[in-house]
């Protein structure tokens, strides 16, 4: 994607479009037990990973993405919780163009697609959620997908334990050419 659509594109509909309904329904649908209890485990397996450790999963996953040969990145999306979120994506019917969870230390835990990198802790998704506290939302600025030529805006929210503690984020690309229409 990129910031900017093609010359004689339309502008990008406001990312404004993401109304608070619309991220408590994202909300509600990270409200479930596989969504809890996959990042409790992947934040218990990784709580001892220096951040050298981080950064060669992240190296490994980078290098899978150009190979046929992915371990790493076969055991994300065959999890439980990658089989939920890819159904989530299914029934927006083309609301929701990438949903992805994310651990305390900013590594995938399941997603509804391959992802570029596994380690999201440098990126503003996770420092303007997870960083900010246990309600914090940042929606990123639209960015123009060339292959299905729509808009689309990455939200991002911390997703809290039964205790109200942080433990994740959750980001979902939200097709706002396809949210504009729905309005």
């Amino acid at each position: 994607m990129t910031g900017a659509g093609p010359a004689g594109a339309a502008a990008p509909p406001p990312t404004s479009l993401i109304s608070d309904d619309l991220v408590n329904e994202i909300r509600g649908w990270l409200d479930t037990p596989v969504v809890d209890l996959s990042i409790a485990a992947k934040n218990e397996a990784t709580a001892d990973l220096r951040q050298s450790d981080v950064d060669r999963l992240d190296r490994q996953w980078r290098a899978e993405v150009e190979t046929d040969d992915q371990p790493l990145i076969t055991e994300i999306l065959s999890s439980p919780l990658s089989n939920y979120l890819l159904q989530i994506q299914a029934g927006s019917l083309g609301l929701y163009a990438e949903i992805f969870v994310i651990n305390n230390v900013g590594l995938n835990v399941g997603q509804s697609a391959i992802t570029s990198d596994y380690w999201q802790g440098d990126e503003a998704k996770f420092q303007k959620t997870y960083d900010v506290g246990p309600d914090a939302v940042f929606i990123d600025a639209p960015e123009f997908h060339e292959g299905t030529q729509t808009w689309r805006a990455q939200l991002s929210l911390t997703i809290n334990d039964d205790l109200g503690r942080k433990s994740g984020v959750a980001t979902v690309e939200i097709n706002l050419t396809e949210l504009s229409r729905r309005k």
